[in-house]
């Protein structure tokens, strides 16, 4: 990624994390809101700006090269394995928490999450942060269940009226756009990998590189970031509906005088505003979350998003899906049924 570093801005951001403040920093995957992962009353103020639930865990972003047992203990050989394939990258992993690592970042469990992220702004302030040693916690930089932001301007639409973030990092538009896949290796002898939650690296990626398929996620799995069932959601409601569906839905709301805005990737015709994004998942995916906030200051009543295919490749995509939808079941029958004023 071609991307100018502004050292004396990344710089003074470390100064500023090391003090205890919030900074937004861009990854290859979303924004983040991070602070020192080693200081609880910093980590408190992450949950505090985003309206966090206490027991929701953050993740813990690390320079190339820091040591993973500063932060895990019992560490597998299959975790080591995933990161010398993958980090920088966006691969997630929920290790056993060392002795000493707060609470604040765990959610209050005996685990941890941990990612070396791509982006390169990302990796000079992490190396410039404690000299590369320090761990930086940092959720996604938006109030809590909304839309995550991929730029700077994202951030700023969510924070800026609170103060709450002492600065931002700009390194452009996040190329991944979602999340990273979290796997779960804190009971790999009893459990396998877990896939908590999908995202651009696949379950068949990673059971390349250590010989073990991840398994989905059972009742006693650790909980981890971005795993509720309503989540990423913009404040108009979100319905996806399959292109053989979609094109007659449309025309139904239009001639009921709705505000349809549309997310797709097929042709359709005009509605009162419409986004179309690329057809392939890794380009989907990148130009996701900018369309819903777009299509979320549409003016619209409803955001119809055209439902990706159901194949392995788009199962990041579709999970980020289902969960902003989740909220607005019911919701073409509904405004079918509601009278224009």
């Amino acid at each position: 990624m071609d991307v100018t570093l502004d050292q004396a801005a990344i710089a003074a951001a470390a100064r500023l994390l090391e003090q205890g403040q919030l900074v937004a920093l861009p990854t290859e995957t979303v924004y983040g809101l991070g602070a020192d992962a080693e200081n609880p009353q910093a980590v408190a103020r992450i949950y505090a700006a985003k309206g966090r639930p206490q027991d929701h865990p953050v993740i813990v972003h690390l320079a190339p090269g820091a040591a993973l047992d500063h932060w895990a203990t019992d560490i597998p050989a299959a975790a080591r394995q995933l990161a010398d394939a993958f980090w920088p990258g966006p691969l997630t992993m929920i290790l056993k928490r060392a002795p000493g690592i707060p609470d604040a970042v765990s959610g209050g469990q005996d685990t941890v999450g941990l990612r070396c992220p791509a982006h390169p702004v990302a990796i000079a302030l992490l190396q410039a942060f404690k000299g590369g040693q320090g761990g930086v916690a940092a959720p996604s930089a938006n109030k809590f269940g909304n839309v995550s932001p991929t730029t700077a301007q994202h951030v700023r639409d969510e924070f800026d009226a609170d103060g709450s973030v002492a600065a931002i990092l700009d390194g452009g538009q996040s190329q991944v756009g979602i999340e990273s896949t979290i796997v779960d290796l804190s009971r790999l002898a009893t459990h396998g990998p877990v896939l908590l939650r999908p995202g651009q690296i696949s379950a068949d990626a990673i059971a390349a590189v250590i010989d073990m398929l991840p398994v989905g996620a059972d009742a006693a799995a650790p909980r981890a970031s971005g795993t509720l069932e309503s989540h990423y959601a913009p404040h108009t409601p979100v319905a996806m509906q399959d292109s053989a569906q979609l094109a007659s839905t449309l025309a139904t709301l239009a001639a009921a005088q709705r505000r349809v805005a549309l997310v797709h990737y097929s042709d359709f015709a005009p509605t009162h505003a419409a986004i179309r994004l690329p057809a392939h998942p890794d380009g989907f995916a990148h130009a996701l979350y900018a369309a819903l906030r777009a299509m979320d200051t549409a003016g619209a009543e409803l955001i119809l998003v055209e439902a990706p295919p159901q194949d392995g490749a788009w199962l990041g995509v579709n999970d980020r899906l289902r969960r902003a939808a989740h909220g607005s079941v019911g919701i073409v029958h509904g405004l079918l049924n509601k009278r224009v004023v």
